[in-house]
């Protein structure tokens, strides 16, 4: 009769040959990643993904860079892998919130977002929103934190301005650091969306 057994200590054996190594082999030289400089990429206000100034059309691609793209401390973006790395140019936010679902209210709202790429995100204490105004006409801009950067401007999606209207229709006012404020709640956090008239009661 076949003993099955047989078969498993060989699956063993295998992954354990990294712990066969003797004292005296030489531990690999870390691998030091290679300076590309800046590369011909240009990610556009509207999400757009350019190459060379022509739109990458195929998702999948725009994925794989949009997984390696990183954000260093004085807000430069990059495309880096583990072999190299460059840096790009972004226009504004290298995603955009397309859609949001929401679920309660108030206190015990949730808000999600659908980014350009697909990715679902949560607004809350990880993944806050926030709303910068134009210097000149004052025209609010959402943002919504996707992930940390390397210092402290993090790697953002712009919300789109159909989504802010959503937003807006949401909002409640509210007490943020001693000012009077309309905003929104999702996941027990409160974010502003601008200050409330003086005159409002």
């Amino acid at each position: 009769m076949h003993d099955k057994r047989a078969a498993t200590p060989a699956i063993g054996r295998i992954g354990a040959i990294p712990s066969l190594a003797t004292p005296c082999q030489a531990a690999k030289p870390a691998r030091v990643r290679a300076e590309c400089g800046d590369l011909p990429f240009l990610i556009k206000r509207d999400g757009t993904w350019m190459y060379q100034g022509t739109p990458i059309n195929r998702k999948e691609l725009v994925c794989l860079f949009s997984g390696v793209l990183k954000r260093e401390a004085d807000g430069s973006f990059w495309l880096e892998t583990p072999a190299e790395r460059g840096k790009i140019e972004v226009e504004d936010a290298p995603f955009v919130a397309v859609e949001m679902d929401w679920t309660g209210d108030e206190r015990d709202q949730v808000l999600t977002f659908r980014t350009n790429i697909d990715q679902m995100i949560t607004a809350g204490p990880d993944h806050p929103i926030r709303v910068a105004h134009d210097l000149l006409t004052c025209e609010p801009t959402p943002y919504l934190n996707i992930r940390p950067g390397a210092g402290s401007a993090p790697v953002e999606a712009r919300i789109s301005r159909a989504v802010y209207y959503e937003l807006v229709a949401l909002a409640v006012p509210g007490m943020l650091r001693g000012r009077r404020v309309l905003g929104v709640w999702s996941c027990g956090a409160f974010f502003s969306l601008g200050d409330l008239p003086n005159s409002e009661e």
